[in-house]
């Protein structure tokens, strides 16, 4: 992407932004699970205050530009691109001050077949700029809750990034890691590297379970989420989560690259 104006003219063209797949009535349901401090949807935040769901279809209208109506129950959510770049500006931000100290830095992502290529960019520009790309509890075995029950799965890393996979399952298209929205995977990887003579990351990179578990230990936390993903945004509205960007976070993989390219151009990390 050459200028903003072009940027805000993909997000538009790939539904990152406009609207979206995500429907009202996904979103809704997310709402009131939220309100309801269901920890499938708070996944690993720990809210400071009660949340109900026309309080936090008012702070998703501010932070993503969807409707601001309680009687908006259907049809498609929209995300303001404006909202979008403004945040991928304060994202891109985050990385070149974390860029400029070499500081070491955690990346992990619940949506691997989506956003691994944006992250794994990410990983790639902040290792060459001489920070301290972190890989712990690498082959940890982790118990995570899903709808089929609980599963075992191995935290694995893909160029740098942290996924999970579940254990003793060979699946076709799985070799990247499966979609989680668990917090414990991020839990795990912060406590082996506290072990390991406490190398900590300075900065937390990634979606679901990664920003808002490690926002919610206090860790500085930047990532993505999508309308139906209440709490990143209920986190940054409290000060657990730095800098939450709104977007279809379910799209084609290569609809991120001029994502990835803006915000590393941004950050002075474009080689």
């Amino acid at each position: 992407m050459s200028s903003t104006a072009d940027l805000r003219a993909h997000l538009l063209a790939a539904g990152l932004a406009g609207v979206v797949a995500t429907t009202r009535e996904e979103s809704l349901r997310s709402y009131r699970l939220f309100a309801a401090r269901d920890p499938r949807v708070l996944l690993g935040l720990d809210p400071e205050r009660r949340w109900g769901q026309r309080e936090l279809i008012a702070l998703m209208a501010d932070k993503c530009g969807v409707s601001a109506d309680p009687g908006c129950v259907s049809g498609h959510d929209v995300i303001d691109p404006e909202r979008t770049l403004a945040a991928l500006d304060a994202f891109a931000d985050r990385l070149a001050s974390v860029a400029q100290r070499g500081s070491r830095v955690l990346l992990g992502t619940g949506h691997p077949h989506r956003l691994l290529g944006f992250y794994a960019a990410l990983a790639d520009a902040l290792s060459t700029a001489g920070c301290d790309v972190l890989s712990p509890a690498q082959g940890h075995c982790v118990d995570i809750t899903t709808r089929f029950g609980l599963r075992t799965h191995r935290l694995g890393y893909v160029r740098g990034v942290a996924v999970v996979r579940e254990a003793g399952v060979e699946r076709a298209g799985c070799a990247t890691g499966v979609h989680s929205h668990s917090p414990l995977p991020v839990r795990a990887a912060l406590a082996a590297a506290a072990a390991d003579g406490g190398r900590l990351p300075a900065l937390v990179i990634g979606d679901h379970g990664w920003v808002c578990g490690a926002g919610q230990l206090g860790f500085e936390a930047i990532g993505l989420a999508d309308t139906d993903d209440p709490a990143p945004f209920v986190g940054e509205a409290e000060g657990t989560v730095s800098v939450v960007v709104p977007l279809d976070d379910a799209v084609r993989p290569a609809y991120y690259e001029p994502l990835t390219r803006y915000v590393l151009n941004r950050a002075c990390l474009s080689e």
